[in-house]
């Protein structure tokens, strides 16, 4: 019997099968001795455990409010049957997500994430705005369980930041993000202007996937252009007071990248190369999916210049995605991080099951 669940569409026995294989690698006591080996089949084995579990508890609740609704119904009982059939409203969101998930079986999708927001012209206003959405995805990022660190942060000069850069760390944190890239515009009323005008702000995010050694890409020394600088921060003692802080441009496409939070410049170098290697895979995935649109004489939408997301919060309330025209008047709820309904819409929209 077909399941949906981790790595996309599988067999149950088959899974089961494959979670018994793991348990057994797992115990074995040489295992540590390769200690990345280990950990890519203790994630697995997590993640399997995880989904079979969810399955498992999808038709267990489901055979239990069944029972509840033949019961409620045949003694009349009205508060017992709307409980019940409240619980399986609930289950259908479940399942719908388990599908999702079982979509993100790219070949990166289940990888780590670096996600970097740059503001838009504006300054003040705008640097603002692009605070507000690194904070709505770190946000998010606590929901779910996963675990952040800033590499590069370079603060407005009275408020906000110019651009940021974080690592997301959790079980298909690029493929829930995936979608994110793109440009999110701000319509509000400024507490920056003292006439207390409407302003329009706008903020560029950009997701690339954390990739690991099994992904060659390829980079010429002579492309690239080295810069190194004091890292830059709230000031006083955080501030390094040496040039340890990296940033590395591809001269051929312009892709940059900086790293800034290692104790050392090598460090830093080291995770900045990472992260341009993401983005060069990220834009060679972008490519690859304009080309196939274009195959189906489809439109598409990708790439940073593209504005993806609107939040307005004057003179009314309303957050709409452009691509999905999914929206809620829930503006403040979203800016807090409540970003489900629209990654989920997101997805199944590229997936074509919207």
């Amino acid at each position: 019997m077909p399941f949906l669940c981790y790595g996309g569409i599988f067999d149950w026995d088959v899974a089961l099968k494959r979670l018994e294989e793991l348990n057994a690698l797992c115990e074995d006591p040489d295992l540590w001795n390769d200690a990345d080996k280990a950990q890519k089949l203790m994630r697995e084995r997590t993640h399997l455990e995880q989904s079979i579990g969810a399955v498992n508890n999808i038709e267990s609740t489901l055979s239990d409010n069944v029972e509840f609704i033949a019961l409620a119904e045949e003694e009349g009982d009205d508060a017992v049957l709307k409980e019940a059939e409240r619980a399986i409203e609930t289950l259908q969101h479940k399942v719908e997500r388990q599908r999702l998930e079982s979509l993100l079986s790219g070949e990166v999708d289940g990888n780590n994430a670096y996600l970097q927001v740059n503001a838009g012209a504006g300054g003040t206003e705008a640097q603002d705005w692009a605070e507000m959405i690194l904070r709505m995805y770190m946000r998010w990022a606590d929901a779910r369980g996963y675990k952040y660190e800033t590499l590069e942060r370079s603060d407005g000069e009275e408020a906000g930041i110019k651009s940021s850069t974080i690592k997301i760390d959790g079980h298909q944190a690029y493929g829930w993000l995936k979608t994110e890239t793109g440009v999110h515009r701000l319509v509000r009323i400024s507490p920056y202007d003292s006439n207390a005008r409407r302003h329009t702000s706008f903020a560029s995010v950009s997701v690339s996937p954390v990739i690991d050694d099994s992904i060659d890409i390829e980079i010429e020394e002579k492309d690239l252009r080295v810069d190194t600088y004091r890292s830059s921060g709230a000031g006083g003692q955080h501030v390094n007071k040496t040039e340890s802080a990296v940033r590395i441009t591809h001269i051929p496409t312009g892709v940059v990248a900086a790293c800034q939070n290692g104790r050392s410049q090598h460090q830093n170098r080291a995770e900045a190369m990472q992260m341009l290697k993401a983005r060069l895979y990220e834009l060679e995935l972008q490519k690859r999916q304009e080309e196939q649109a274009k195959e189906h004489g489809e439109k598409t939408d990708i790439g940073w210049g593209h504005q993806i997301r609107s939040y307005v919060l004057h003179p009314y309330q309303m957050v709409k995605d452009l691509r999905t025209s999914v929206e809620t008047t829930q503006s403040q709820s979203v800016l807090d991080g409540d970003l489900d309904q629209f990654l989920e819409a997101s997805l199944a929209h590229l997936s074509g099951l919207d």
